[in-house]
């Protein structure tokens, strides 16, 4: 609108509608099919609709049509910022320090039966300081079947206490010598004034780390299928459904995390150059920089038209695989565990 395009319609799902109410110029309707929405652009995809010359999208010069083709992209971006700066100003902010601490201790170990608590700070093994994660495994890992003494500091305690044990030879996979979960991370809390911004930059590395999560996911995706493997791990509409009732059990944050994650997710998939998503149109506007000239319109809609039938099928296959593991999980929680 601010660049002058006419909004013929703005649709919550895809058609066929249900129910529409015109405001002004636009039209805003609800739509049967729960995926997503659009937003429909006078002389989007034909000349011979255009009534309005000069108000057309495809009228519109490369700069106009890429940032309206990129608006979505980008405001999928700022949402995923927006909601992990929310969870960073109230769960504070992760940090590495020089404590080792004592985070999980496993049944039948040698950490169960030594006196080690959860909550401990190792300071030292033996007469070695202990300063971060690594340091603490490898000079465990150099002890095994040794007896060794650890000098932990503990809440409520003045002095340091001295807890000996010997780590394993042969621990069960996945335990370690001394079967302990320790970490050498900390939540710290900025002055209130500077939890926004401080949340905002933690957001945006957040974003681009699950851009890359969410990247490298799709290469597998595409990977699998031209190797004639059928991706199991893909949700359709179903399947996010279930994955965010899952997430709204543990809280608001955690469900805002999640609402982060997703919106990567699509900012990824929006930006695909893929006929009927906006990099498949940026691909179009990217082909009309490139040679001079813009692909026919009837070719370009015959196109988009293709790659539309072709994700609705997708959509519609993936959800039948939801729905089929949905029911033979018999849960949400069983689904989430398959």
């Amino acid at each position: 609108r601010r660049s002058g395009i006419l909004v013929e319609e703005f649709g919550f799902g895809l058609p066929p509608r249900i129910f529409g109410k015109k405001f002004g110029e636009t039209l805003y309707s609800l739509n049967l099919l729960p995926f997503g929405g659009f937003v429909r652009l006078h002389g989007e995809n034909s000349q011979e609709t255009i009534t309005d010359e000069k108000r057309a999208f495809l009228n519109q010069s490369k700069k106009i049509r890429t940032l309206v083709v990129m608006a979505g992209v980008f405001m999928n971006f700022l949402l995923a910022i927006s909601a992990f700066a929310i969870v960073y100003s109230f769960m504070g902010i992760p940090r590495e320090s020089e404590n080792v601490r004592v985070v999980e201790i496993l049944e039948n170990s040698p950490a169960a039966s030594s006196g080690l608590q959860i909550g401990d700070i190792v300071r030292k093994i033996d007469s070695e300081s202990v300063l971060t994660n690594d340091s603490f495994i490898n000079y465990i890992e150099g002890k095994k079947g040794s007896e060794v003494i650890i000098m932990a500091e503990r809440s409520g305690n003045n002095a340091l206490l001295e807890i000996k044990t010997t780590p394993r030879e042969n621990p069960p996979a996945g335990e370690g010598a001394l079967g302990v979960i320790i970490s050498s991370t900390e939540t710290y809390f900025p002055p209130l004034w500077q939890r926004p911004f401080v949340g905002i930059y933690y957001g945006f590395k957040d974003a681009l780390f699950w851009a890359g999560v969410v990247l490298g996911g799709f290469v597998k995706i595409f990977a699998d299928l031209s190797g004639g493997t059928v991706p199991g791990d893909v949700a359709g509409p179903v399947g996010i459904f279930a994955l965010t009732t899952e997430a709204a059990k543990f809280g608001i944050l955690t469900l805002t995390n999640f609402v982060g994650i997703l919106s990567v997710n699509l900012a990824i998939l929006n930006i695909i150059p893929f006929p009927a998503l906006d990099g498949g149109r940026l691909l179009f506007i990217g082909i009309e920089g490139l040679f001079g000239k813009k692909v026919l319109p009837k070719v370009e809609t015959a196109i988009h038209t293709v790659g539309m039938i072709i994700l609705l099928m997708l959509i519609f296959a993936v959800t039948a695989n939801d729905v089929r593991r949905l029911i033979s999980a018999g849960s949400i929680s069983g689904y989430i565990d398959s």
